[in-house]
């Protein structure tokens, strides 16, 4: 069985602060969950949750442009937050398939 990468956001030891997650993106967070209030995720799989998290689809990984940049953010609850976008991140494809069974992501091996 392959082993997961660990995501370089768990790696780092900064503080949260250091890496960008200042007063300013509070503001900013609470501001996109008001405008996006349900979980994408859960909303694909037929179900109305909460979001309570601002994930950044592409890692920013320190990038400031990318971390403000609004169409880099997604909406979701903590659950998928902490299980299904870190198993994502760590694989390096987007998880899930559509009715068939074919994997959603383009770069998913099964599509090449």
């Amino acid at each position: 069985m392959a082993r997961l990468r660990t995501p370089s956001w768990r790696t780092d030891k900064r503080s949260a602060h250091e890496r960008g997650y200042t007063a300013a993106w509070r503001k900013a967070r609470d501001r996109y969950l008001q405008d996006h209030p349900l979980c994408i995720y859960c909303q694909e799989d037929g179900r109305v949750e909460a979001a309570t998290v601002v994930n950044h689809v592409i890692p920013h990984q320190g990038d400031q442009k990318l971390f403000w940049d609004e169409s880099n953010w997604a909406a979701v609850c903590k659950p998928h937050h902490d299980s299904t976008i870190a198993r994502e991140e760590a694989r390096g494809v987007r998880i899930g398939g559509d009715e068939t069974g074919q994997p959603l992501d383009p770069k998913h091996h099964w599509n090449k």
